[in-house]
């Protein structure tokens, strides 16, 4: 159950360049609360006011009186930023960071800096200034351009939708899971190689193959898993890939096969109209390399 906090009248953050943790800790807010965005100093009746959510500033935090800041923690606390606050004040927390690879990174970054960040994450300095997007970019500029942001503004707007798919996706994981359990199989395929295989249900989800790798990453009786078989959500067939891209597994191998109609030129995956169990597990083991 969310929490929702219909007594917010607006929410303040800080001004000058934004960051990802107060962008997205302000969408997964007004997602909850039809309220403008106000980027400036709060004044100490803000802070003491619960109808004002303060975000990332203030010296703060205090759920009860929707004030979330983190920059007062000790310089050794777990890192922790303004969207872990959100979250957990939305009881969102846990199940975010089982199910989204990118929280904890972002809360090393922000907390860590890029310096610490690389080396937890065992990669060279370089490589977090290349995973930088334009989207990042032109998100965060654009947000903190402005001074104030209210329903019906560009930015505003974009920023509830980012807040509502995270809010769903994070919701719906666990969903996912639960479904993937009642229904999917794990497959022996012969020593301690294992496929998840999902069948086709009615209704069919629109994504198939959504959650399946999650699943086996979590799942201890999938622990084995080398690939993943899923209806093919453009056809009546199946689809057939690889898990964590294991190189093991070449499907233009089964390219030439009749029931075969596509196979990635890169390999990691092929789709087949073929319905039966016994064949799909065939065609996995015309693509298996050792």
């Amino acid at each position: 159950m969310l929490l929702l906090c219909m007594d917010i009248k607006k929410i303040v953050t800080h001004p000058g360049g934004a960051h990802k943790d107060d962008f997205l800790a302000c969408s997964v807010m007004i997602f909850h609360n039809n309220v403008p965005i106000y980027r400036r100093e709060p004044s100490a009746e803000d802070i003491a006011d619960p109808s004002v959510c303060v975000i990332d500033v203030g010296g703060e935090h205090d759920p009860a009186k929707h004030n979330f800041d983190h920059h007062q923690f000790p310089r050794d606390y777990v890192p922790t930023c303004a969207l872990s606050l959100v979250l957990r004040h939305f009881n969102l927390y846990d199940d975010g960071r089982k199910f989204c690879d990118w929280l904890e990174p972002a809360e090393w970054f922000d907390t860590r800096g890029a310096v610490k960040t690389a080396k937890w994450l065992n990669v060279d300095r370089a490589v977090m200034a290349k995973l930088n997007s334009p989207l990042d970019i032109t998100c965060l500029r654009r947000f903190a351009k402005h001074t104030e942001l209210k329903p019906g503004d560009v930015i505003w707007e974009l920023m509830r939708m980012v807040g509502e798919d995270l809010v769903y996706y994070i919701s719906s994981a666990k969903e996912r899971l639960d479904y993937i359990a009642e229904n999917a199989e794990v497959i022996n395929l012969g020593g301690n190689l294992q496929a998840l295989y999902m069948p086709r249900t009615d209704p069919m989800p629109g994504e198939p193959s959504a959650g399946m790798g999650k699943f086996i990453e979590l799942d201890p009786s999938a622990q084995g898993c080398v690939a993943m078989i899923y209806p093919d959500r453009r056809g009546d067939g199946y689809a057939l890939s690889r898990y964590n891209d294991d190189l093991r597994l070449e499907f233009t191998k089964v390219k030439d096969c009749p029931d075969v109609h596509f196979a990635h030129v890169a390999g990691f995956m092929a789709k087949t109209t073929a319905t039966e169990k016994d064949r799909l597990i065939e065609l996995l083991e015309m693509a298996w390399t050792e």
